[in-house]
């Protein structure tokens, strides 16, 4: 019975971002830069991609490639936006139907 009402196909989109997410904000409390920039490059991008969110993606690429932070605190600050972003990405994952299965 337990198994009819299992999804056994891909994670939906809103579960892939609360983990991203979970993710982030641990590492974040941490102050883990090399995980932050991996996530915030890496995943961050590959779900904003597959998402359809290509502004998100743009902004991560930007982040971690094109603008070198002049310290810790700079690229701290950079990671709560982009923390920021996803959460406002979520809302907008969470209302469409697509987000149930990806």
């Amino acid at each position: 019975m337990l198994r009819c009402n299992m999804n056994t196909e891909t994670p939906s989109l809103q579960l892939q971002l609360d983990d991203l997410l979970g993710d982030l904000q641990h590492c974040r409390r941490r102050g883990d830069m090399g995980r932050l920039a991996l996530l915030s490059y890496c995943e961050v991008r590959r779900w904003a991609r597959q998402a359809g969110e290509q502004a998100l993606a743009e902004h991560s690429f930007e982040m971690i490639v094109r603008s070198p932070h002049a310290n810790r605190e700079a690229f701290m600050a950079q990671v709560d936006v982009l923390i920021g972003e996803l959460e406002q990405a979520r809302g907008r994952t969470a209302a469409t139907p697509q987000a149930i299965r990806a």
